[in-house]
């Protein structure tokens, strides 16, 4: 997401802290691609020269010199940045919650309402849907076949036509939920009498969170949507679809800012797992190629089951980390998307991933392939040490004949091995499941895994 705006931004940051001096020329040659990117990211003009003006003036402020003025200006722009993307907001959980999702026609809703109700089922929640969307064609059914896919209850009647009657006729069963998520219906445009349906559902469930959808590709009339549904129901939080698929998402994201109206998730696919907790010192940690290990663990809690996750956490805190722990990860892996998305998330490797080759990506995908029939084909003990293997050259010969691996390839498994135990053991267990890592300890990966990790 947002691709050309994240090779810009590093670009940017790297000129400033690499220059020997910071003239009016060089300044003004970063102003400018900044300037251009972010327009071309379809952020609002007006913010865009805010941000141009304040970093030209930091930039010939004479009483800031040397080093300090560039960590200044790199300082200034993340905090304008930060800006620019608005303030984070948390879903507060209660032991009864209940969602009204909101939103016009073609903005990935009723996907959406599947996503998240996968996202919270998957970290132990009771979750159902409710469909209120009587206008729609189809719109139940569609609830109903996603919801199913993912083992969710929904609650729907395809005779009724009143949204209200729907709701008074599930009530007693939603109270037994610890999460409702409700889809409403949706228009053309936001009409007169949506707005009365809309709060005629609001005043019948009162909703613990009003969420508006949006996709990222309507870009600065966000604003104007994020502003009428305020208006209309004072809506506590947005979630932007189709981050995949847009260059212009900078301009849903910002506009969402300036109208306060927070950004609470992030929709960047078609799979279920493909939804994302928004918070803005991550998403721009990712943009600016450092990483985004929150969203990582977000991935895996996505696509793995809670007691799966705290078996291993278990492992890891006990130092047991094994081949047969890693074979599962690299399963989880291939439900999370390819290496081109997951790059992003780890520190380090944003930068690096400019100067890797599609087909360099999709060589290292096959890899992680024959890495899990090389697995597959050890004994009990070599997966549980490894190291065996590197003393023993001939448990190398044997496993490579047994799964059609070569003897290279397993090498490269056991380095990798070596490398991600060494991993968990540089920051505390709890601060990687959680992606909680403080500043020093993210910079030691990024640098560990920028200079290790081979394509």
């Amino acid at each position: 997401m947002l691709d050309k705006l994240s090779s810009v931004l590093k670009k940017t940051t790297d000129k400033i802290a690499n220059a020997i001096f910071l003239d009016k020329n060089l300044v003004d040659s970063i102003v400018k691609d900044l300037q251009r990117a972010l327009i071309e990211a379809d952020v609002n003009v007006q913010l865009v020269l805010e941000i141009s003006k304040k970093i030209k003036q930091s930039a010939l402020d004479e009483r800031i010199s040397g080093i300090e003025k560039k960590e200044h200006i790199i300082k200034l722009l993340h905090d304008e940045l930060i800006k620019l993307l608005g303030e984070k907001k948390e879903i507060q959980l209660k032991k009864h919650n209940v969602w009204l999702m909101l939103g016009l026609y073609g903005q990935g809703k009723t996907t959406t309402i599947s996503k998240l109700a996968a996202y919270y089922s998957k970290r132990g929640h009771k979750v159902c849907a409710l469909g209120l969307d009587v206008h729609r064609p189809a719109a139940s059914d569609q609830l109903q076949q996603l919801c199913n896919k993912l083992n969710i209850q929904c609650f729907i009647n395809k005779e009724e036509k009143s949204a209200s009657k729907i709701y008074k006729q599930f009530q007693k069963e939603l109270d037994k939920y610890e999460i409702v998520i409700i889809d409403t219906a949706g228009r053309d445009a936001l009409s007169e009498d949506l707005i009365k349906e809309i709060k005629d559902i609001n005043k019948l469930a009162k909703p613990t969170e009003s969420l508006l959808v949006m996709s990222a590709d309507v870009g600065q009339t966000a604003k104007l949507q994020a502003s009428k549904f305020k208006e209309a129901v004072d809506i506590s939080g947005v979630v932007i679809t189709k981050m995949d698929s847009t260059a212009k998402a900078g301009g849903a994201l910002t506009a969402c800012a300036e109208v306060q109206s927070p950004v609470v998730f992030l929709g960047v696919g078609e799979k279920p797992s493909d939804l994302e907790s928004f918070d803005p010192e991550s998403f721009l940690s990712r943009l600016l190629g450092m990483g985004d290990l929150k969203a990582l663990i977000e991935k895996i809690h996505s696509v793995v089951d809670k007691d799966k996750i705290e078996e291993q956490q278990r492992k890891l805190q006990a130092g047991k980390f094994t081949l047969d722990d890693l074979a599962s990860q690299l399963d989880s892996l291939s439900s999370m998307g390819g290496f081109d998305k997951l790059m992003t998330m780890i520190p380090g490797l944003g930068k690096a991933k400019e100067k890797i080759s599609s087909e360099q990506l999709e060589t290292q995908e096959n890899k992680v392939k024959h890495w899990k029939h090389a697995i597959s084909s050890m004994t009990k003990e070599e997966k549980e040490n490894p190291e065996l293997m590197e003393k023993q050259t001939s448990r190398l010969q044997r496993i490579s004949h047994g799964s059609g691996v070569s003897t290279t390839d397993i090498r490269a498994l056991i380095k990798q091995y070596k490398l991600l135990k060494e991993m968990t053991q540089m920051g505390n267990s709890k601060d990687l499941s959680s992606g909680e890592l403080d500043q020093k300890t993210m910079m030691k990966l990024a640098k560990k895994f920028a200079r290790k990790v081979k394509f």
